[in-house]
C-alpha cells in the first residue's frame, strides 16, 4: 500500500493519531519524486501510464487519501480501496474504466483496507483490514459483510496488508506486525479457506508488503517495505511450508520504497514503488524490463503507486496512484497478459 510514506498513516478519527499504514513504512515522504517523461538510467525502457480517473480527494478527517489494492471483474469494472477514508465515506469503490466514473460500494465505522482480492473458492470480495488485524469478506455490491478472519495468530495480532490465494481458496497474506523502522518481526501468514487453521510460513520480516503466487503456484514472491527487497519462498506440496527462501532482487529505488507486488502470464514481477508515483517491471530472474511512470506533468501532488490489476488475458493495465493531490487511476499496455496473480493483492 502507498501514501505520503512508505509508513501507512490513517489519522484516528475521534482523537487518534496517524496509524502507519502504506506499505507498512514508518519514514515520511515529504515532498515527491520527480516523474520523468524516459526511465532512468538501469531501470529499463519507460512506459508512459496516463490518467484514467480521480477517485479521491485528501479526507479532511484523516488528512489524506490512499487507494489500493485494484481488482477487476470480468465485465471490466475495476474496484478499489481507500485505506484512510473515514467512517460514513467509501472505503471499497468501483470505477468504470472507460468513463472514469466511480461510486463507493461498502463502507464502515473502524476498517482501513489495504488491499483487495476475490477468492476464487466462492467468488467473494476479500480484504485486509489493516487498523483492527482482520480480513473482512464482502458480496460484489459491497453487502453481506463478513468476518473471515479475526484474532491473534501464534500469540499475536495481525497487521495484514496484502493478500494472495491459491486455487484451492486458501489465502497467504502478507503481516507488517510492526511499523517502526528497525522492526523485524513481520510474516507470512496461511489461513485455510475455513479462516480457522493459521500457520506461520515465514517471519523475521522487516515489514513485509506485497505477496504474490507465481503463475505455477509453486512459490510466493514478497517484499520487504524496510528492507526494499524482493524475496522468493518456493513452497512445499501442500503449500503449508517454506521448504527454501531467499532474497532475490534489490530494488534501488532511492527515497522509494517496495509496496505491493504482481506476476504476469510470463513470469514477470510488477514492483509498486512507495514514495514515487511509479512501478518497476522486473523478470524473473531479476533484470529490470522497465518502470512505468505517471507523465511527468501529472507528478506534482503524487506520492506513490501502490498496486496494479492487469486484465487477465489482456495486456491493459490499472495502476493505482496517490498523494496530497488526490487519488488516481492510470492505465497503461503491460508487457505480458494478465492472470489471476496480476489481478488484485
Amino acid at each position: 500500500m502507498t501514501t505520503y510514506r512508505r509508513s501507512r498513516a490513517l489519522a484516528g478519527l475521534a482523537a487518534v493519531a496517524l496509524l502507519a499504514l502504506t506499505g507498512c513504512g514508518t519514514q515520511t515522504t515529504t515532498s515527491a519524486t520527480p516523474a520523468s517523461d524516459a526511465a532512468l538510467p538501469g531501470e529499463g525502457r519507460s512506459i508512459r501510464a496516463t490518467q484514467v480517473a480521480h477517485v479521491t480527494d485528501v479526507h479532511e478527517a484523516t488528512g489524506m487519501t490512499l487507494l489500493e489494492g485494484p481488482l477487476l471483474y470480468e465485465d471490466g469494472d475495476l474496484y478499489v480501496v481507500d485505506v484512510t477514508a473515514p467512517p460514513g465515506e467509501p472505503k471499497l469503490i468501483s470505477v468504470d474504466v472507460t468513463t472514469g466514473k466511480h461510486k463507493g460500494v461498502f463502507t464502515d465505522k473502524t476498517g482501513a483496507y489495504t488491499s483487495a482480492q476475490f477468492s476464487p473458492y466462492d467468488g467473494r470480495l476479500y480484504m485486509t483490514d489493516f487498523a483492527t488485524g482482520s480480513v473482512v469478506s464482502v458480496a460484489r455490491d459491497g453487502s453481506d459483510p463478513r468476518t473471515f478472519f479475526s484474532g491473534e495468530v501464534d500469540g499475536s495480532k495481525m497487521t495484514p496488508d496484502d493478500i494472495a490465494f491459491d486455487d484451492e481458496g486458501n489465502l497467504y497474506v502478507s503481516d507488517a506486525h510492526g511499523t517502526e523502522p528497525d522492526e523485524t518481526d513481520g510474516r507470512i501468514v496461511r489461513i485455510d479457506r475455513g479462516g480457522k487453521k493459521t500457520t506461520v510460513l515465514s517471519d523475521g520480516l522487516a515489514q513485509p508488503n506485497g505477496v504474490m503466487f507465481d503463475p505455477g503456484l509453486r512459490g510466493l514472491w514478497i517484499s520487504e517495505l524496510a528492507k526494499d527487497t524482493i524475496s522468493y519462498l518456493l513452497l512445499d506440496a501442500d503449500k503449508t511450508a517454506v521448504t527454501s527462501r531467499h532474497e532475490a532482487i534489490h530494488v534501488d529505488g532511492g527515497l522509494a520504497q517496495t509496496d505491493s507486488i504482481a506476476v504476469d502470464a510470463d513470469g514477470n514481477l510488477y514492483q509498486a514503488l512507495h514514495g514515487r508515483p511509479a512501478m518497476a517491471v522486473y523478470s524473473k530472474y531479476g533484470k529490470r524490463l522497465a518502470t512505468v511512470e505517471v507523465p511527468a506533468k501529472d507528478a506534482e501532488g503524487l506520492r506513490s503507486a501502490t498496486n496494479v490489476a492487469i486484465t487477465p488475458g489482456g495486456t491493459k493495465a490499472y495502476m493505482t496512484v496517490s498523494g496530497p493531490g488526490g487519488g488516481y487511476v492510470y492505465k497503461f499496455t503491460a508487457p505480458a497478459k494478465g492472470i489471476r496473480q496480476s489481478n488484485g493483492g
